[in-house]
């Protein structure tokens, strides 16, 4: 079984900067793509900033510029968000697709984490 657990949410004033971090535990043989989705209430689940193994980045319209999706080499993706505005409030969730087998991958969702901007 895989999990992907975030942390780094919270209460920011417009204008601020937080850092989501998500990790990725369990069975598993690798790690593809990683990437930062949100949903807001009342709205869908859409994509922030997506990364692949080989560093391709891409990012919704919406942040660019503003936030920075990375990784590391022990599983472990990141998402750095500057000149945060109240439309930035969503819960996030991290997402990644892991190698479970030879011939098999999964969709791998984390429980989201609150990111509330306002002053």
């Amino acid at each position: 079984q895989v999990q992907l657990v975030e942390s780094g949410g919270g209460l920011v004033q417009p204008g601020g900067s937080l850092r989501l971090s998500c990790a990725a535990s369990g069975s598993f043989f690798s790690i593809y793509n990683m990437a930062w989705y949100r949903q807001a209430p009342g709205k869908q689940r859409e994509l922030v900033a997506g990364m692949s193994t080989s560093g391709n980045r891409n990012y919704a319209d919406s942040v660019k510029g503003r936030f920075t999706i990375s990784r590391d080499n022990t599983n472990m993706v990141y998402l750095q968000m500057n000149s945060l505005k109240p439309e930035d409030t969503a819960l996030y969730y991290c997402n990644a697709v892991a190698k479970v087998s030879d011939s098999s991958t999964r969709d791998i969702w984390g429980q989201g984490t609150q990111v509330t901007v306002s002053s």
